[in-house]
């Protein structure tokens, strides 16, 4: 009988125990499956931090925006740089280009030479004229010359200007006052292939003057140089 007593009490031992571990078990397992629970100053905090991230992100925008601007404005002062300096660069070269027009300075460059001299005298020929070089043939040379695109031109290595003369006077031709005598060497700048062509044309200038006993003579140069016009 007693050991029947104690069997039971044994078994609801066990009973006691594995009831304890359960319940015990149970509420840890409940107690990890809630969320846990904020303060109320840890709530706040998160609210007052959320806040300052948002008005943070608003003021980067802000910046960026005000760099775009500051961007576009500075894109618009480059522009208008580049057109003036362009301005600046098309003025400094229109007055080189009109210096040497003036003869004011000293040019160099790839160019031509024209020689032209008093044809060999014929006594069987009544007019003495008809051998000799008279300003008009100069004329027909420098004009052609001029426009094929030289830039500079001298005679005898005078410069002419925008108002240079010539006339004839006796044996000599006069170019802004000053004599010169036969030959007449007229140099000119400009591109070689360009001015011998315009030189040489079939039925040009060369061809006139050959046909009226003016010996002619052209060579192409790589280098000539102009001395600028002294004086007034």
């Amino acid at each position: 009988m007693k050991l029947k007593m104690k069997g039971k009490y044994v078994i609801l031992s066990l009973v006691g125990l594995v009831l304890g571990y359960m319940i015990a078990f149970s509420y840890q397992l409940t107690r990890e499956n809630e969320p846990d629970t904020i303060s109320n100053s840890q709530w706040e905090r998160d609210i007052e931090l959320r806040n300052e991230l948002i008005a943070q992100e608003e003021n980067n925008r802000e910046l960026q925006q005000e760099l775009a601007d500051k961007q576009e404005k500075l894109l618009e002062m480059e522009a208008e740089l580049s057109e003036q300096e362009q301005g600046f660069f098309n003025l400094a070269e229109d007055s080189e280009k009109y210096r040497i027009f003036l003869g004011k300075v000293k040019v160099k460059g790839k160019g031509v030479t024209v020689t032209l001299a008093d044809g060999q005298y014929d006594p069987k020929e009544e007019n003495i004229n008809n051998y000799l070089v008279h300003e008009h043939h100069v004329f027909n040379v420098i004009n052609e010359l001029y426009v094929s695109g030289a830039t500079a031109v001298a005679i005898n290595g005078q410069r002419l200007t925008h108002n240079s003369y010539i006339v004839c006077n006796g044996p000599v031709i006069e170019v802004d006052g000053n004599p010169h005598p036969a030959p007449f060497v007229i140099t000119a700048i400009g591109d070689p292939e360009v001015l011998s062509a315009a030189i040489n044309i079939t039925g040009g200038v060369k061809d006139m003057l050959v046909n009226e006993n003016i010996e002619f003579k052209l060579e192409e140069n790589q280098q000539i140089l102009l001395d600028p016009i002294l004086g007034s």
